[in-house]
């Protein structure tokens, strides 16, 4: 497996525990142990953020283009048209709420940052589903030639 398709799977991955993490913390809504587990949630998102925006990197990478940071290689994911407007807005934003789980951590933060997992999580599958499908796209055989 290459580097890539490592970083694809290993996104996929921390998705998934990220999704089931949001959805403990919300069964528990209201309980004791709620925040214990809304934390949880958020530090798989603060993970899951680390491998979504070095996934990115890579396939930039592999396009030819170079970036250094979590909103430089949005913008470039932005400008070769793999999202509209609107997605490279909520990744932008997704980068500064990810910002604050670090550097600040109060309640209100946390609720609102909770509050948003669940799209963010949509948001870097829609963007990990783009990116492996144009991986797939530039891997399959052109009409006529054989694939080694």
């Amino acid at each position: 497996m290459g580097s890539l398709e490592t970083a694809f799977y290993n996104l996929e991955r921390a998705l998934q525990k990220m999704e089931g993490a949001c959805e403990e913390a919300q069964r528990r809504r209201g309980r004791w142990e709620y925040e214990f587990f809304r934390d949880s949630a958020i530090q798989r998102f603060e993970f899951t953020f680390e491998l979504f925006w070095k996934a990115l990197k890579l396939f930039l990478a592999r396009e030819g283009r170079i970036c250094s940071s979590p909103r430089a290689c949005i913008r470039e994911f932005f400008s070769l048209g793999y999202v509209e407007e609107e997605e490279a807005r909520e990744l932008l934003e997704m980068v500064t709420f990810r910002n604050l789980t670090v550097h600040t951590y109060q309640e209100e933060t946390a609720e609102e940052v909770f509050r948003r997992l669940t799209g963010y999580g949509r948001l870097m599958r829609k963007a990990l589903e783009r990116m492996r499908e144009e991986v797939k796209k530039d891997e399959a055989p052109s009409p006529g030639k054989s694939r080694r």
